[in-house]
């Protein structure tokens, strides 16, 4: 005779299927099935506020990094900008949220900022430079489709995604000691 484990049901599985949802549990508990994944409405909420401030800085510091001239000397402009950066944000976070049913926040990745503003724009005009980020991800969004984003990030040594991640880092600090006039051209 085999023993089988018996897991936990969540109060709507004990239920049974068409049964009500128990009282209690509030719409954003039943939308995103909270208390099923251990959970509870304020502590999603404090880790809400807790990533928010964790993430603000991007607000001003992709705009900071994409504030260099293209091959023309045009600038973007800076509100443009902060409005862009938000309304990603919020836009790509949301869509997670209510789509994906997933507690995570999006927002611009400064590493894509930072090759774009230093090698990009200073070799063509900003809307080229910007079809260019949107080729950039649908390239991406392929990979991730097809499954072959996985392939390769498993292909990659973990050493070398280490050394990645740190010449990222370094790149990033970089960019920023040059807008705050400590690196000189």
């Amino acid at each position: 005779m085999t023993q089988q484990s018996v897991e936990p049901k969540t109060s709507a599985e004990a239920a049974g299927p068409g049964s009500r949802v128990p009282a209690g549990r509030s719409w954003l508990d039943r939308y995103f099935h909270i208390s099923e994944r251990g959970s509870t409405v304020a502590r999603e909420v404090r880790g809400g506020v807790t990533t928010f401030m964790a993430m603000a800085y991007i607000l001003l510091l992709n705009p900071l990094i994409l504030g260099g001239e293209d091959v023309n000397g045009n600038l973007l402009s800076q509100p443009g900008l902060i409005t862009a950066t938000a309304f990603a944000a919020a836009a790509t976070t949301l869509l997670m949220g209510f789509v994906g049913k997933v507690p995570l926040a999006l927002a611009a990745g400064l590493s894509v900022s930072g090759v774009l503003a230093s090698q990009v724009a200073p070799n063509m005009t900003w809307p080229q430079a910007m079809g260019m980020c949107v080729i950039y991800g649908v390239v991406i969004c392929l990979l991730v489709v097809t499954g072959l984003r996985e392939m390769i990030m498993n292909a990659i040594p973990l050493a070398l995604k280490h050394g990645i991640t740190m010449g990222i880092g370094l790149f990033i600090a970089l960019i920023g000691l040059y807008k705050a006039g400590f690196v000189h051209k």
